[in-house]
């Protein structure tokens, strides 16, 4: 049995289906080493910022195959 989970163009350069950004790919490498993406922080100019920035999410859909 074999599940698909995302998609790409006939010539497997653009993701077509249920796209990942690289913000849920680092949030989800980092899930998967047993951290939580949201804590990780650093001071840059003054500013707390977090390592992930606002955009990413585990991507939960790959984890379940």
């Amino acid at each position: 049995m074999t599940a698909t989970l995302r998609a790409t163009d006939e010539f497997g350069r653009r993701a077509v289906k249920d796209v990942a950004t690289i913000y849920g790919f680092h949030a989800t490498v980092l899930h998967l080493l047993g951290l939580n993406h949201e804590m990780p922080t650093f001071y840059h100019n003054g500013i707390k910022r977090r390592l992930i920035d606002l955009h990413g999410r585990v991507i939960k859909e790959t984890l379940k195959a």
